[in-house]
C-alpha cells in the first residue's frame, strides 16, 4: 500500500512538455533527445529484437533539472510512473511487489558515447520483502542475495556516495573467511551475513539505514544519473574529446535480466568487428554467472566472445545473427551489450563503437568494398586526429627490449614513461612535462583525468572491454590490460613481478599492440602510410579544393613530406641553417665583423653552404613550389649566450688568463652586450634586419638562385619563392624587394638561365593585415605566419603566455581554446579575412596560403578553406591529417551550400 500511496500522492498535472519515451516511441535518430544508450534500444525494440521492455527520461530534463537547481522538472516525475505502469504490464511483474517483484536498472546514456563517465545501478527494487519474493520465484536463494548485496553496494556508492573501497573490502574480507577467490563461491549463508554488513556500512556512512521503499530507491537514482554528467571524470572526458557540456544526458529505465543465475546465464560485451584492428570478425567479452558490471569493472578475467560457441552454441549463434542484423542497420561497427538469462539471449545496448586509428581507417575502407558506405561517407568516418594517432611511433622491432610481463593488447601503440600508481600523481607530473604511464591493479571511471595524462595505461586486472581498454581505445592511447602476473602495492607505490621491483618513477614501456610490459625504455619509429590509409587519403584528396604543403628545413624532412603527400614547401626556415657545427663560427665572424666590407668576406664563405642547402631541398621537390624564408631571427642568436659568456670572461679574469685568450673573449662578451634587446621578438629581426644589413639576405637570395640554375640546367623542374618576413609598412618591403630583384636579375644574367622564381612576404603582425592591399603591390604571394600574428594581435608572449596564466585561461573558459593551437577566428581570424580580401582586390591573382602551426589544425583548416586560401603548409607528419581534414571542409562546404 505505501507503494501506492507513493505514487499517487506525487501525482498533479502533467506539462504538456513530453520528459520520458518508452522504448518503443523512440528511434536511432532521438540521439539528441534520448541520448546514444535510449535510442539504441529504442531502435533494437523497433526491429523486434529482443529487448528488456524500459523507458528513457530525455536529455532535456536533464537540462532542465539543472536549470531549476538540481529539481525534477515539473512534469517528469508522473510521466516516469505512468511510463512505468506500462513498463511492469509488458513484464508482468510490478516494482515492490513481494511475490512477483519487478527490478530495473537505472543507467546514463549522452548524445556521444562516454564509456563509464557516467553512473549505472542495477537491481533497483530490492528490499527484505522483494528479496524473498525474488528467492522464491527463481528457487534460488544464492542468486536472489547476491543481486541484493550487489544493489546495495551500487545504491551506497553512486547515490549516496560512499566510498566503494568500504563495500570492497568487506567482499574480500568474506570471501578470505570463506576460503573462496571468486564472488560466485560464496554460499547464501555468507551472502546473507554479507547483506548486513553492506546495510550496516551505509548506516555508518550516510547516517540513515538503506531505503527499502522502491520508489525511493528510483527517485534517488535517477537524481543520481543526472547529477553524474557533471562530475569530474565526465567533465574531464568531455573536455579531452570536446563534447560540448550542456547537452546533459538521459536516463534509462530498464526491465532487469539476469546473467548471474548459474552457468546457463551471462553477460557480456562485444563488437561487430576488432576495435583494434578493423578485422571484419566479432570481438568481446563475457562472464557467466555474473552481472554486466562484472565485465568492465575487470573484477574477473572474461572469456572471449568465441568462447560462447562452446559453451551455449544456440545462443551464440542468435548473437551473432543479431550482431550482423544490426551492423548492416545502422551501417556502421555496433558495441553491444548483451545478457543470457537462463539460455535466452537479452541485448541491453547497441551504439556506434569507439575504435583505434588503425580499425576506423580499416573499417571506412572496407565497408566502402561491401557497399555499405560511400566513399564521401567513408572520408567522414574517420577523424583527422586518428590519421594523427595513426601515425605515431611504435616499437622498432629490431630493439631488444628486456619484456618483464604480458598482458592484455588491449589499446594499440607504444609509450614510454615514468610508472605512476595514481591518477592525481600522473596529471600532476604530466602538467610538469614528465612523461608517465598510469599503473593500476584496474582503473575506474575516476581514473580517466590521469589517463588523459598519461602516455599509456596498464592495469593488472581486466579484460580487452574494460574501463582501461575501452577509454584508452578512445583517446587514442596504448594500453596493456590484465597483466595479471603484476603485483601491485598502491601504497608503496611500486609493483613487482618475477622479482622485478618497478618503484614510482622508474621508466617502463608498454606495447599496447602486444601486451608486453617492458623496463625502461625503448628505440622507437615512424610508421609508415598503409593501404587503407592510401586509399582513404587518394578519395580525400579527389575532394579538396586546398592544397597541403608541409614546413621543411632540411632535404631528409621534404622527403618524409613528400611521401606524405605534400604539394609543396610552405616555409624552408634558413637560420636553422646557419646553426650548423661546420658554419656557426664563420656565422659568427660574419656577426662580429667591424664592417660591411669585412662581412661580406665571411658571407663570401657562407654562399657554399647556403646554396648547397638550398640545392638540395630543391631538388627533392622537384615539379613543387619550395617557399624559403630569408633570415628572420635576432643576430644575437647566433652568438654564445650572454649570462655564460660573462661568467667564462669573469672566470678566466680571476684565473688571470693570458691577454691573448681573453681579448677575444672579452671582444665577443662587448659584441653580445651591444645586441642584446629587451623584447627581441620586436626587435631588430625579419625585414628590418634585411635593410640594415642588405648584404645578408642578398647572399640568401644569390644562393637560392645559383642552387635553382645548376638544376634547371641539369634538367629539375625548380620552383623557389622567395620570402620576406616581418614586414609592418609597404615601405619595407618595396625597398628591400628593390635590392633583391637587382641581385636575382644579376644572377640570372650570369648563370645565362631562365629561373622561375616569385618573391613575397609573411603576414605575421597586425599592421601588414590592415594594409595588405599596399603591400599586395609589391608582393606576389602571402603566407600568414600565424604564431607571431597570434602573439602580436593578443599581445603574448607564447613562451611566457603558455607557461603562466594561457592554460588557465582555457580551463576557466577565459578563452574557448589555445590560440596558438587552434586559431582564434574572432580576431586573428579576421585579420587573416582583411588581408585576404584586401590583398586580391589589389593582385586577384595573389597566392595565398598559411605556415604557422595551424596549417595541421582540423579546426583551422576549416577556416583557411573557408577564406579561400590557396594552401595549408604543416609539419610533414601531419600532412596526411591536413588531407583528410582539407577534403572534410571542402564537403562540409558543399552541404551548407546546397
Amino acid at each position: 500500500m505505501a507503494i501506492t500511496a507513493e505514487r499517487t500522492a506525487q501525482a498533479r498535472p502533467t506539462t504538456s512538455r513530453k520528459w520520458v519515451y518508452l522504448f518503443e516511441e523512440g528511434n536511432k535518430d532521438m540521439r539528441d533527445l534520448l541520448g546514444g544508450k535510449g535510442a539504441g534500444v529504442s531502435e533494437m525494440t523497433r526491429a523486434g529484437l529482443p529487448v528488456p521492455p524500459g523507458f528513457t527520461i530525455t536529455t532535456e530534463a536533464c537540462n532542465a533539472y539543472y536549470a531549476a537547481g538540481k529539481r525534477f522538472p515539473d512534469g517528469m516525475w508522473e510521466q516516469a510512473t505512468d511510463a512505468l505502469k506500462k513498463v511492469e504490464e509488458k513484464a508482468g511483474k510490478r516494482l515492490g511487489d513481494a511475490r512477483n517483484p519487478l527490478l530495473v536498472s537505472v543507467r546514463s546514456g549522452a548524445k556521444f558515447s562516454m564509456p563509464g563517465m557516467m553512473d549505472t545501478v542495477l537491481n533497483l527494487g530490492l528490499n527484505p520483502q522483494t528479496l524473498e519474493g525474488l528467492s522464491k520465484l527463481t528457487g534460488d536463494r544464492r542468486f536472489a542475495l547476491d543481486a541484493y548485496r550487489r544493489f546495495i553496494q551500487m545504491f551506497g556508492k553512486i547515490v549516496l556516495g560512499i566510498d566503494a573501497q568500504k563495500f570492497e573490502k568487506r567482499l574480500e574480507h568474506a570471501k578470505d573467511k570463506a576460503r573462496v577467490k571468486t564472488d560466485p563461491e560464496l554460499k547464501p549463508a555468507q551472502l546473507e551475513k554479507l547483506v548486513e554488513e553492506f546495510k550496516a556500512i551505509v548506516l555508518k556512512e550516510s547516517g540513515k539505514p538503506f531505503p527499502d521503499d522502491p520508489m525511493e530507491q528510483l527517485r534517488a537514482a535517477i537524481e543520481a544519473v543526472f547529477s553524474s554528467w557533471n562530475n569530474k571524470r565526465a567533465t574531464d572526458y568531455r573536455n579531452f574529446n570536446k563534447i560540448p557540456h550542456d547537452l546533459g544526458t538521459a536516463v534509462n529505465v530498464q526491465t532487469m535480466v539476469f546473467g548471474n543465475m548459474g552457468n546457463d546465464s551471462g553477460t557480456g560485451v562485444a563488437f561487430t568487428r576488432d576495435p583494434n584492428t578493423g578485422e571484419k570478425v566479432l570481438y568481446g567479452e563475457y562472464l557467466l554467472n555474473a552481472q554486466g558490471e562484472d565485465v568492465v569493472a575487470g573484477i574477473r578475467t572474461p572469456n572471449p566472445i568465441s568462447s560462447l560457441k562452446k559453451q551455449l552454441p544456440e545462443v551464440y549463434q542468435q548473437f551473432e545473427r543479431t550482431a550482423n542484423q544490426l551492423e548492416k542497420h545502422y551501417r556502421d561497427v555496433q558495441d553491444l551489450e548483451f545478457t543470457i538469462e537462463k539460455r535466452k539471449l537479452w541485448m541491453l545496448q547497441t551504439r556506434s563503437a569507439k575504435r583505434t586509428a588503425q580499425a576506423a581507417v580499416k573499417i571506412a575502407v572496407d565497408m566502402v568494398g561491401e557497399n555499405l558506405v560511400s566513399n564521401d561517407e567513408a572520408i567522414q568516418r574517420v577523424e583527422p586526429s586518428q590519421v594523427d594517432q595513426l601515425l605515431h611511433p611504435r616499437i622498432d622491432p629490431k630493439a631488444k627490449p628486456k619484456v618483464i610481463a604480458r598482458g592484455l593488447d588491449a589499446s594499440p601503440g607504444a609509450a614510454s614513461g615514468k610508472a605512476v600508481f595514481d591518477a592525481d600523481r600522473a596529471e600532476e607530473r604530466a602538467k610538469k612535462g614528465e612523461a608517465v604511464i598510469l599503473v593500476r591493479i584496474e582503473t575506474n571511471p575516476d581514473d580517466v583525468h590521469g589517463m588523459i595524462a598519461a602516455k599509456g595505461v596498464l592495469t593488472a586486472r581486466g579484460g580487452k572491454t574494460s574501463h582501461a581498454a575501452v577509454v584508452a581505445r578512445g583517446m587514442g592511447k596504448p594500453c596493456v590490460a590484465g597483466a595479471e602476473s603484476l603485483k601491485v602495492d598502491l601504497d608503496k607505490r611500486l609493483f613487482t613481478v618475477d622479482g622485478v621491483k618497478v618503484k614510482e618513477g622508474d621508466l617502463i614501456t608498454i606495447n599496447g599492440s602486444t601486451g608486453e610490459v617492458i623496463l625502461g625504455s625503448v628505440p622507437m619509429i615512424e610508421p609508415a602510410i598503409n593501404k587503407d590509409l592510401n586509399q582513404l587519403l587518394t578519395w580525400a584528396d579527389g575532394r579538396r579544393r586546398l592544397g597541403v604543403w608541409a614546413n621543411a628545413d632540411y632535404p631528409r624532412d621534404a622527403k618524409v613530406a613528400r611521401g606524405y603527400g605534400a604539394q609543396g614547401i610552405g616555409l624552408c626556415r634558413t637560420e636553422h641553417m646557419f646553426m650548423e657545427q661546420e658554419r656557426l663560427p664563420i656565422v659568427q665572424k660574419m656577426i662580429l665583423a667591424e664592417d660591411e666590407k669585412e662581412r661580406r668576406k665571411w658571407l663570401q664563405k657562407l654562399l657554399p653552404f647556403q646554396r648547397s642547402d638550398f640545392n638540395g631541398i630543391l631538388k627533392e621537390m622537384h615539379g613543387l613550389p619550395v617557399i624559403i624564408r630569408l633570415i628572420d631571427p635576432p643576430l644575437h642568436e647566433f652568438l654564445p649566450n650572454y649570462e655564460e659568456q660573462l661568467v667564462k670572461v669573469t672566470t678566466m679574469r680571476l684565473k688571470k688568463a693570458s691577454k691573448k685568450k681573453l681579448e677575444p673573449e672579452e671582444a665577443l662578451l662587448r659584441a653580445i652586450a651591444g645586441m642584446r634587446e629587451q623584447n627581441p621578438m620586436l626587435g631588430l629581426r625579419g625585414i628590418r634586419l634585411g635593410l640594415l644589413f642588405p648584404e645578408i639576405i642578398e647572399m640568401q637570395v644569390r644562393a637560392i638562385l645559383e642552387a635553382a640554375s645548376s638544376l634547371t640546367k641539369k634538367g629539375v623542374d625548380v620552383r623557389p619563392e622567395i620570402m620576406i618576413p616581418l614586414v609592418g609598412h609597404v615601405n619595407e618591403l618595396q625597398r628591400t624587394r628593390e635590392k633583391l630583384e637587382a641581385v636575382a636579375k644579376q644572377v640570372v644574367t650570369e648563370q645565362k638561365a631562365d629561373i622561375p622564381y616569385k618573391f613575397g612576404t609573411m603576414i605575421e603582425i597586425p599592421r601588414a593585415a590592415l594594409t595588405a592591399g599596399e603591400i599586395a603591390k609589391h608582393a606576389e604571394f602571402f603566407s600568414f605566419g600565424t604564431n607571431d600574428l597570434t602573439q602580436t594581435t593578443f599581445g603574448f608572449s607564447r613562451d611566457d603566455a603558455e607557461g603562466k596564466f594561457l592554460l588557465k585561461y582555457v580551463e576557466e573558459k577565459i578563452l574557448p581554446a589555445n590560440p596558438f593551437e587552434t586559431l582564434d577566428l574572432t580576431g586573428v581570424g579576421r585579420l587573416m579575412r582583411m588581408a585576404v580580401e584586401e590583398g586580391r582586390k589589389a593582385r586577384p591573382d595573389l597566392e595565398i596560403g598559411i605556415c604557422g602551426e595551424h596549417g595541421g589544425d582540423p579546426a583551422s583548416i576549416h577556416f583557411c578553406h573557408g577564406l579561400g586560401l590557396n594552401y595549408v603548409s604543416c609539419s610533414p607528419y601531419r600532412v596526411p591529417v591536413a588531407r583528410l581534414a582539407a577534403a572534410q571542409a571542402a564537403m562540409a562546404q558543399a552541404e551548407r551550400d546546397r
